[in-house]
């Protein structure tokens, strides 16, 4: 018995090693290749059907990011998430705080969050307003465009304003009660940011953004949810 029991904790041990290898690898992978203006796949997450990809356009202080994501949902669901400001911090990179600052249209909304910032370094705060383009008959998806709004407030110190967290998200009907989410987008965390600190960030959050969604996304307040959503939503499959 004790020598079965010995064989499988090897065994789990071994396939952890693998797993933690694999992973590093894949970090290794992405510094051993020179970024451009081109984009480059940073990590393809099959598993969770994640793709996540970086770039360094000209002009700009840090890479630029682009997502992939097939999520088992409904526009209905991913939509009530997304519309939950006061909730982001369940599932949204480092969150330590975020509210809704108000709202202009069912359309158009100004939010405000709180970062944690990697050790050693001041917490970043972001206003941000989020602008919907609702589907039409001839267009089928839902857009998102977010762009920060650095000027709404004033600062709070010791926070660090951040000056960019913008995205432009596409969020298509898939057949079998999936979306395919993409996504764009540029984060600037300002301030002074050492280099270990800074990969850090623009290499997790974009993908630890789309984990926390597809976790958010399963829970039945979200799912079962018959709240109404303020502009109307079409399940196209075609």
């Amino acid at each position: 018995m004790w020598k079965r029991a010995l064989l499988i904790g090897t065994s789990i041990v071994m396939a952890h090693a693998a797993t933690t290898a694999h992973a590093l690898d894949d970090d290794l992978e992405e510094f051993r290749v020179k970024l451009t203006n081109e984009w480059t796949q940073v990590r393809n997450d099959r598993l969770h059907n994640i793709k996540t990809y970086a770039k360094q356009e000209d002009g700009k202080r840090f890479r630029s990011f682009k997502v992939e994501a097939v999520m088992n949902t409904s526009l209905e669901t991913i939509t009530r998430v997304l519309l939950d400001f006061e909730n982001y911090g369940r599932w949204y990179w480092e969150v330590r705080e975020a509210k809704l600052l108000r709202k202009d249209a069912a359309t158009d909304y100004y939010f405000y969050m709180v970062h944690r910032a990697p050790y050693g370094l001041p917490d970043r705060d972001v206003i941000l307003r989020a602008v919907i383009e609702p589907q039409t008959s001839t267009r089928k998806f839902i857009s998102l465009i977010i762009t920060s709004e650095p000027n709404m407030l004033p600062l709070k110190p010791p926070l660090i304003r951040m000056t960019a967290e913008n995205m432009r998200i596409k969020i298509s009907p898939f057949p079998d009660n999936q979306v395919l989410l993409e996504a764009e987008g540029y984060i600037d965390p300002s301030g002074k940011i050492p280099t270990w600190a800074n990969n850090l960030i623009q290499r997790s959050a974009p993908y630890s953004i789309l984990l926390g969604l597809q976790r958010m996304v399963q829970l039945d307040e979200y799912r079962l949810s018959k709240t109404s959503i303020p502009f109307p939503i079409y399940n196209f499959t075609e």
